[in-house]
């Protein structure tokens, strides 16, 4: 099992910090380093940053998002990025949720499984250098009876197949992931029920498209923190739990709580979503199962990390993308050195 880094969004005051932990990550030998983006950072720039002043860890986007830019010109920024990396790039894809797509991008969140197939149909092609024309439900190039016509990349990506990853959560944007994508981007990963809740539909998905789960890399995100008090360190993590679960989307559209119920927190869910879409953020955050953060995090002193990694492989788990907490940049180094430690005890490296 390989081991990533996500360093979530950039703006938040920890820039500096954030490269660092990204050069360290490349010294130690994490495979890859992720950004995100949401309605803040944009992904290309932090990438771009990042490959300039690292050597040999991939860059992969997590995400770019779907309704923010035109398919072609994901396929630019990719074949850019792999180029002037070295071919260093990860794309990761996904549609965002319906209040940044329609209240920032003034994109319908609509049909985001037939909106996502076309939209990596359009960029492999244009990645490929092929003379870019396309008739879907949701773009057709070029626009008929106009001046458009068929157009070429001109850049030449370092290679000539991009990793293509897709963020996925529900069961049947899982199996579609697993037919059209080169790997799954997972978030609140439980090995417990990782089977269930991702390989099986990915699995689906790939059988659909006449393939194995050989060669697919399913990557979930897992907060880190390192210490002997494992409670303490939970507490941590509850207001982010409680956003995603509980404030992340609307009412009837949040996959993380959907999420949360398919993991058998139904009654814990609803109670999380109603205080935190009331206002009570502290109340939401107090509603989050310790054992919901424990089994969807790696908690404690570095032999029950390694515990923990071992289990997510045996799960299924090809990339283990780390988010290592911390209040400080050394901390969050030490944190990054434990995962290493750790994936070697766990007999993974």
């Amino acid at each position: 099992m390989r081991l990533g880094i996500n360093l979530g969004y950039w703006g938040a005051g920890m820039d500096g910090d954030n490269l660092a932990v990204a050069q360290e990550a490349d010294r130690l030998g994490y495979d890859v380093c992720w950004a995100a983006e949401a309605y803040g950072s944009d992904g290309p720039t932090v990438l771009s940053w990042v490959a300039a002043r690292t050597e040999r860890i991939d860059v992969g986007s997590a995400i770019f998002q779907i309704p923010a830019r035109a398919p072609a010109m994901t396929a630019m920024t990719a074949a850019t990025l792999d180029s002037l990396s070295g071919g260093r790039f990860r794309l990761g894809l996904g549609v965002s949720g319906p209040q940044v797509s329609e209240g920032w991008y003034g994109v319908k969140f609509d049909k985001p499984l037939s909106r996502t197939r076309e939209y990596v149909e359009i960029v492999r092609k244009a990645m490929s250098r092929e003379r870019l024309s396309y008739e879907g439900e949701h773009w057709t190039l070029p626009l008929p009876d106009g001046p458009g016509k068929p157009i070429k990349l001109t850049v030449h990506p370092q290679r000539e197949h991009i990793p293509l990853y897709i963020a996925a959560i529900g069961p049947k944007n899982l199996e579609q992931t697993g037919e059209i994508a080169d790997g799954a981007l997972l978030i609140f990963p439980s090995a417990e029920h990782l089977e269930a809740t991702a390989i099986t539909p990915l699995r689906a998905g790939r059988e659909k498209a006449g393939l194995t789960m050989d060669g697919f890399d399913v990557c979930p995100t897992v907060p880190l923190a390192v210490g002997d008090d494992v409670p303490a360190l939970a507490d941590t993590f509850r207001p982010y739990t409680a956003l995603y679960v509980g404030g992340m989307g609307s009412r009837k559209q949040n996959f993380y709580n959907k999420l949360a119920q398919r993991m058998g927190y139904e009654k814990e869910a609803a109670e999380i979503q109603e205080k935190y879409l009331a206002g009570d953020k502290t109340g939401a955050a107090a509603a989050v199962p310790h054992q919901l953060i424990d089994q969807t995090t790696l908690l404690g002193p570095v032999d029950r990390i390694a515990d923990g990694m071992q289990a997510y492989a045996a799960a299924g788990v090809t990339t283990l993308t780390l988010a290592p907490a911390g209040f400080t940049l050394d901390e969050r180094l030490a944190a990054l050195r434990a995962g290493t430690e750790a994936l070697e005890r766990a007999g993974l490296a």
